[in-house]
């Protein structure tokens, strides 16, 4: 089922302004949940919008709060989210990153107490957008068991790394975990198998049933231990440079809510010779031949705006069951 983009974002914001947001924030937070299933990242668009509504409800995500400023020096400044929307503390802390490059030629902004940003390379894009270089992540809930254990104790935390591109900005957007929790329940609630191992069954197993990951909280880290020692390092920088919440007081609390994030902008050379050198690199990766027949070698974010162009011309790919859901919200 498809529908409009326009449609779905007009659906959100209705929702969001009943709960007592702003028109213009309830726009912002609904523009971008629409701009997640346009992209193609329906488990951070449509998806994710009822758990989102729900988080409002119980005062997790407090639609009216602010960030304030807590401290800086040079080009790094600390924020505090003051348990507001993710992701319009998020877009707010990316901006001041962008303005703090513009005069320092790098600038980062770390922010406590905020709340889950939705799609990360949303601020990717923001930032390359702008014309900037930028690096992002954040810390979470516990879903993911260090390498050689059983119980979940680091944060799936995302990472994503931007560099802007005049034929199509380069935006690689990851979690930590060879599937993203809402990827996993998108091939669960489709019962389709995962193309490759996402991670274990309760008998220690690796798997392809999304289902049987979700059951026994085995995600599989990417590269093993090293996306395992990956994830604790982001945590560390994130809680450091925020002076915020680490996944072991976020997980202590019961609720993802409260989480630190960081965002790095660096300005790049905009001069003929940076731009020859973005384009030798990917020219020369899109030279290996393809695994498949037919297949082609992507750059990351490169199939986001096909996904995007194809959206935008059909009208966005929607869950019928969800979206029934929403519209009765």
């Amino acid at each position: 089922m498809r529908i409009p983009f326009e449609k779905l974002k007009t659906e959100f914001k209705r929702i969001l302004t009943n709960l007592d947001f702003t028109d213009e924030r309830a726009g912002k937070c609904a523009t971008i949940f629409a701009e997640n299933s346009r992209d193609g990242v329906y488990t951070h668009g449509l998806n994710r919008f009822p758990v989102f509504v729900q988080h409002v409800k119980d005062g997790l995500v407090k639609p009216g709060a602010e960030p304030s400023k807590e401290g800086g020096f040079g080009a790094i400044e600390q924020w505090n989210g003051n348990f507001g929307p993710g992701m319009l503390n998020a877009g707010f802390c990316m901006n001041r990153a962008i303005e703090l490059a513009k005069d320092n030629g790098i600038g980062c902004v770390a922010i406590k107490n905020t709340n889950h940003w939705m799609r990360g390379g949303t601020y990717g894009w923001q930032a390359a957008e702008a014309g900037y270089i930028s690096i992002c992540f954040t810390n979470t809930i516990a879903n993911l068991p260090p390498w050689g254990g059983l119980d979940p104790r680091l944060g799936n935390n995302p990472l994503v790394i931007a560099v802007p591109r005049k034929n199509g900005h380069v935006v690689l957007d990851m979690a930590i975990s060879q599937y993203a929790v809402g990827k996993l329940m998108q091939y669960q609630s489709k019962n389709e198998p995962l193309p490759l191992p996402g991670g274990y069954d309760k008998d220690g197993n690796l798997s392809t049933d999304a289902t049987a990951i979700l059951q026994s909280e085995r995600l599989l880290p990417v590269g093993f231990w090293k996306g395992s020692g990956l994830s604790l390092v982001l945590d560390l920088l994130a809680t450091i440079l925020s002076g915020g919440n680490s996944t072991t007081r976020i997980t202590k609390s019961g609720n993802e809510a409260g989480i630190s994030q960081v965002f790095i902008c660096i300005k790049p050379n905009s001069d003929e010779q940076t731009a020859a050198l973005i384009e030798e690199i990917i020219a020369y990766t899109k030279t290996s031949t393809p695994e498949h027949e037919g297949g082609t070698i992507s750059y990351p974010g490169e199939n986001t705006l096909l996904t995007r162009k194809k959206n935008l011309e059909e009208g966005v790919l929607v869950d019928e069951k969800i979206w029934d859901r929403v519209q009765g919200l």
